[in-house]
C-alpha cells in the first residue's frame, strides 16, 4: 500500500506541479496570488488520503464534503491538462509546418495565456457536462440467440449492473435512478459484476433495501470487484448480501433455465486475501446442455476456458469514465466496453459501468444499466 500511495503521490503531484507552473507563468500570476493558488493544489492533492482519514475517524459529514471538493477538482484537473496538452501539440505541428514553409507564409501560434484561458474554460464546461451525464443512466439492450434454452423458455432477461461504487458520493438519489432502470427491464435475473460498494462504505442507510426492492424470477447474483476488498471484504460481503444477492465466489449453479457461475476478483489473490479461482476447474463440471452464463469483474479472458461458457459479462474499465482516459485504460484492457464474440460461439460484454469512481463525473462514457435478452433459437 505504501508504494501505492507514493506512486499516486508523485503521479497526481507532479499533474498539480505542472498544472500550477503552467497557469502562474501563462496568466502572470503574482506572488500572493501564486501561494494561494500553491496552497489550494497542495491540499487537493492529499484531498483522496484526508478522505480515508475522516471516514475512519467517523467524520462522516466532512468526509462526503471534501470527496466531492477533492474529486471534482480531481476531474477538472484532469481535463484542464488534457486541453493544455492537446495545445502544445498543435503549436508543435504548426511550428514545424511553419519551418517547412518555403513559401514565407505562417501560421500564428496560439499564445500560452490564450491557450491557458481556453483550457480552463473547456476544463469547467466539460466538469458541469460530465456531472450531467454520470446521471443520465442509460439502458443498454443486447440479444443474444441460443439453443441452450429449456423448452418452454422463449425468452429469458438478464439485467446488469456494474461498477456502481456506493459510498460517500453516489448515494440514495442516484441509486433510485439506477433501480427505476433495472426494474423497468422487468429481470428475470439480475446480477452485479462488483465494485457494488466503494472504499468509503460507512452509513450505507437505505441502499440495501433499495437494491432488494428488485424481484427478479430466478433471483439476484453478484461477484467481487476490486474495490470490495478495498472497503474491507467481511463489510462489503455483508452489504452485498443484505442487498438481495447470491455471492458466486468461485462456483456455479444450476438455476433453472440456465447455469451461472462467478469468480472473485484477482485483487483478493494479489493481497493474500485468498487463493486464486481456477475458472476452469469450476466451469469444467457444470453441465454443457445449458447456456452458461459466467460472471467476472474485469473484462480478461482465461483461454483455458475458452468452450465452457456461454457469456461473459465484465465491467471494471468504465471505458475510462472521463475521455480521453478511455486511451489508457485500453491499454490494460483491450476489451474495454462493449460486444466482442469469442471462439466457440461464445460472447463478452464489458459494461461501462453504472456509477462512478471517484470524480462523481462521466465524458464520453455515459453509465449504464444492461439488458441481455436470451432468446431461444430452434434448433437446425
Amino acid at each position: 500500500m505504501s508504494l501505492f500511495l507514493l506512486t499516486f503521490f508523485m503521479i497526481y503531484g507532479g499533474m498539480h506541479a505542472y498544472a500550477f507552473l503552467r497557469v502562474r507563468s501563462a496568466l502572470s500570476l503574482g506572488n500572493g496570488v501564486a501561494a494561494v493558488l500553491a496552497t489550494f493544489m497542495v491540499c487537493m492533492t492529499v484531498a483522496p488520503l484526508l478522505v480515508r482519514v475522516l471516514e475512519r475517524q467517523g467524520a462522516e459529514t466532512a468526509a462526503r464534503t471534501l470527496a466531492w471538493a477533492g474529486y471534482l477538482w480531481m476531474a477538472f484537473l484532469f481535463l484542464f491538462l488534457c486541453s493544455t496538452l492537446l495545445f502544445d501539440l498543435v503549436n508543435l505541428i504548426f511550428r514545424g509546418v511553419n519551418r517547412l514553409s518555403v513559401q514565407g507564409y505562417s501560421i500564428p501560434l496560439m499564445l500560452p495565456r490564450i491557450a491557458a484561458i481556453v483550457s480552463l474554460t473547456l476544463a469547467l464546461l466539460i466538469s458541469f457536462y460530465g456531472y450531467f451525464e454520470a446521471w443520465n443512466v442509460r439502458t443498454e439492450w443486447i440479444r443474444i440467440e441460443t439453443t441452450k434454452l429449456p423448452a418452454g423458455t422463449d425468452k429469458l432477461t438478464i439485467v446488469q449492473i456494474s461498477d456502481v461504487h456506493l459510498g460517500l458520493i453516489l448515494r440514495c438519489d442516484r441509486m433510485e435512478k439506477i433501480i427505476a432502470a433495472v426494474n423497468a427491464a422487468k429481470p428475470d435475473i439480475f446480477v452485479s459484476t462488483g465494485d457494488l460498494v466503494d472504499a468509503q462504505i460507512n452509513h450505507l442507510t437505505g441502499l440495501a433495501e433499495l437494491l432488494r426492492s428488485v424481484k427478479a424470477r430466478y433471483g439476484s447474483y453478484a461477484v467481487t470487484g476490486n474495490h470490495e476488498y478495498y472497503a474491507g471484504l467481511d463489510r462489503a460481503l455483508q452489504f452485498t448480501q443484505e442487498a438481495g444477492f447470491t455471492l458466486l465466489r468461485g462456483r456455479g449453479m444450476d438455476i433453472g433455465p440456465i447455469i451461472i457461475a462467478g469468480v472473485d476478483d484477482e485483487t483478493g489473490a494479489q493481497m493474500g486475501i485468498e487463493k486464486a479461482a481456477v475458472e476452469q476447474d469450476i466451469l469444467a463440471k457444470l453441465p454443457r446442455n445449458k447456456f452458461t452464463l459466467l460472471l467476472k469483474h474485469r473484462p480478461r479472458l482465461d483461454q483455458a476456458s475458452s468452450g465452457f461458457f456461454d457469456l461473459q459479462l465484465s465491467g471494471h474499465t468504465h471505458r475510462g469514465q472521463i475521455f480521453p482516459f478511455r486511451y489508457v485504460s485500453r491499454i490494460a484492457y483491450p476489451l474495454n466496453a462493449g460486444w466482442y464474440d469469442l471462439p466457440h460461439g461464445a460472447v463478452l460484454y464489458t459494461s461501462r459501468g453504472t456509477g462512478t469512481w471517484g470524480p462523481p463525473i462521466r465524458f464520453l462514457a455515459p453509465p449504464e444499466v444492461t439488458v441481455v435478452e436470451l432468446v431461444r433459437k430452434r434448433a437446425m
